[in-house]
């Protein structure tokens, strides 16, 4: 699953998630993606899961490129444990996503089979996701 390898720090605030995303909200890569709809963090196993649906339905053909990273470190405090003492340990690594961000790409195969598979993808995802054509996309 994916993590950093090294951060600055070991916990990080929870922060508020507001606004539109304004960076990673063009296809760079290939020619179809998914869109992000809503705000949400997006956990590694999450991320993992639809990857594996999305490259399973295509065979091994084509590319995909995954345009989110899991860098916020999520804790959590033990199950019947007081407050206080401290935040608890690390318990997973999440990708904070606003509406707007491209989450994944794939290139290299027909448009039916990119969006057959990037649903399958999205169905894995806590967020509404959008399919989406690149500009200089030929039919």
């Amino acid at each position: 699953m994916l993590q950093p390898k090294r951060t600055k720090y070991r916990k990080v605030q929870k922060g508020r998630m507001k606004g539109l995303s304004q960076r990673g909200n063009q296809l760079s890569n290939g020619m179809f993606g998914i869109k992000s709809l809503d705000y949400s963090f997006i956990t590694s196993r999450q991320i993992e899961a639809a990857r594996i649906a999305a490259t399973r339905y295509m065979k091994r053909e084509g590319q995909l490129w995954i345009k989110i990273f899991p860098d916020k470190p999520i804790t959590s405090k033990p199950l019947e444990v007081r407050m206080g003492k401290g935040k608890g340990a690390v318990d997973h690594w999440a990708a904070v996503v606003k509406p707007g961000r491209i989450m994944f790409e794939v290139g290299g195969v027909p448009r039916e089979v990119a969006q057959e598979a990037l649903r399958l993808a999205a169905q894995k995802l806590p967020v509404k996701t959008k399919f989406v054509i690149a500009r200089d996309f030929q039919a």
